[in-house]
């Protein structure tokens, strides 16, 4: 029972996580530039698939990018760690889903941790792929701050999907971590593998022990005889 709620609960957080880095992919919030030129301010909203604009008059005109080359390289990559981690996602949650405790597609309980055991891993994996462009991202605005003299006519500064993508990484790593916690359990013997085999060594060394001790007493009495 404490197994299959915990397993609930992965995929719980593990769903959560997965959703979020639908809305990072999808919002075009990675980095907010700020221009300010005689009292007019601009600001530059860019995320992986499109940027939008919005002027001093409240106005958003937003455009999709029209080439690789029409964004910065590290949004670029951030694109296809995403889309990596959003399919590897959608495979986790749906290996745990479809073989989990829940059903019974799979009776065997040992193959059903193993299948969740399996499913964490990859919802792990993809967590991570959301963790790599989010910190690139990150280290790119703070390197753009330190190289270049910043005033208050030209700021960068970190978008909103960079904290939701933080959140998003944490939470599809918790939640394979709770679904690779899930043990098989011992053999239908009632004692595990590993002690078996060591059972299993101790009669062939007794045996082999008693084998000696009857060569011996032969040996013996044929001696003395």
């Amino acid at each position: 029972m404490v197994s299959g709620r915990r397993q609930i609960l992965g995929l719980v957080l593990a769903i959560s996580g997965f959703l979020g880095t639908i809305i990072i992919c999808l919002l075009p919030t990675w980095k907010v530039t700020t221009l300010s030129t005689f009292g007019i301010a601009t600001v530059i909203w860019e995320g992986v698939w499109m940027d939008c604009v919005t002027y001093s008059t409240d106005k958003r005109k937003c455009k999709v990018y029209d080439s690789l080359h029409a964004f910065p390289e590290d949004l670029q990559a951030a694109r296809a760690f995403i889309i990596v981690a959003i399919i590897a996602g959608l495979l986790g949650i749906l290996l745990d889903m479809v073989v989990g405790k829940c059903t019974k597609l799979v009776e065997d309980e040992r193959q059903k941790n193993k299948v969740a055991i399996t499913s964490g891993v990859i919802i792990m994996l993809a967590g991570l792929m959301v963790l790599i462009p989010i910190c690139w991202t990150t280290n790119d605005i703070r390197h753009f701050d330190n190289a270049i003299m910043i005033d208050y006519f030209h700021r960068k500064e970190l978008g909103a999907s960079l904290y939701i993508g933080w959140g998003c990484a944490a939470l599809l790593i918790m939640g394979g971590s709770l679904l690779c916690s899930n043990c098989p359990p011992p053999d239908e013997n009632g004692y595990d593998v590993s002690w078996s085999i060591l059972d299993l060594e101790r009669r062939s060394s007794l045996s082999v022990l008693l084998s000696l001790v009857c060569k011996s007493g032969v040996n013996a009495m044929t001696v003395n005889y």
